[in-house]
């Protein structure tokens, strides 16, 4: 079974970190149902130094670099994953698509409506390249903004219903979409290192989330044990 890890700077991660993405290779790694093998057409991690996804000092230096792999991009949201999924399917051909975006979106670039519509598209582009493709998506996790930031805090909300709406719409027996929940217990004092990016707890959490569906739904994997 292939995978395809889909996201933002909380996939992508930064030079330096495990990322939630080696969370799940662990865990896909030790569970019973395998093989399982990661899919993607970028590898790196985003160097906030140069300010360039160039990067490939991951917190293990023996994550195997196959396992790497993903469709992740620091700054990048609903919008610029849309265009690009359709050929990211067609080449790595994964089955399941783990996918958290909408932060991005919603901080810098498109309302809610916009960035679900967006989402719609995705859904729709991944399909025209995979028609069976399963997918596990993520609502946005307000970040430290939501907390001062009345407004922007609404549009986060009003997203979430969307996406809601839209897995409901769309999700179909040959191809069904699953929504995540919040992870349990994530809070942004103690799982991000900057009120929005994940550490090592919040890494576990997101992992765990995206485990937890795959299992309760579909029976793939097994429950996610955090070390």
């Amino acid at each position: 079974m292939r995978f395809m890890f889909v996201g933002d700077s909380m996939t992508i991660g930064r030079a330096g970190d495990y990322t939630w993405r080696y969370r799940m290779w662990q865990h896909l790694s030790t569970v019973p149902g395998g093989p399982y093998e990661i899919v993607g057409p970028r590898t790196a991690l985003f160097d906030t130094g140069t300010n360039e996804p160039t990067s490939h000092a991951y917190a293990d230096p023996g994550f195997p670099g196959p396992a790497r792999r993903h469709l992740a991009g620091w700054g990048e949201g609903w919008q610029h994953m849309a265009p690009l999924i359709g050929s990211a399917v067609r080449s790595g051909e994964p089955d399941v698509l783990l996918v958290s975006l909408g932060l991005i979106d919603l901080g810098f670039y498109t309302g809610a409506e916009e960035t679900a519509a967006n989402a719609r598209r995705f859904v729709a582009e991944a399909r025209a390249a995979r028609p069976g493709i399963r997918m596990v998506l993520l609502p946005v996790i307000p970040n430290v903004r939501a907390e001062s930031d009345a407004p922007f805090a609404a549009e986060v909300a009003r997203f979430n219903e969307l996406l809601a709406k839209a897995v409901a719409d769309l999700s179909t027996d040959a191809s069904p979409i699953l929504l995540a929940a919040r992870p349990a217990s994530y809070e942004i004092a103690h799982d991000t290192y900057d009120g929005t990016h994940p550490n090592a707890s919040g890494e576990h959490r997101l992992a765990g989330e995206f485990a937890a569906v795959l299992h309760q739904a579909w029976g793939i994997g097994g429950p996610y044990r955090t070390p």
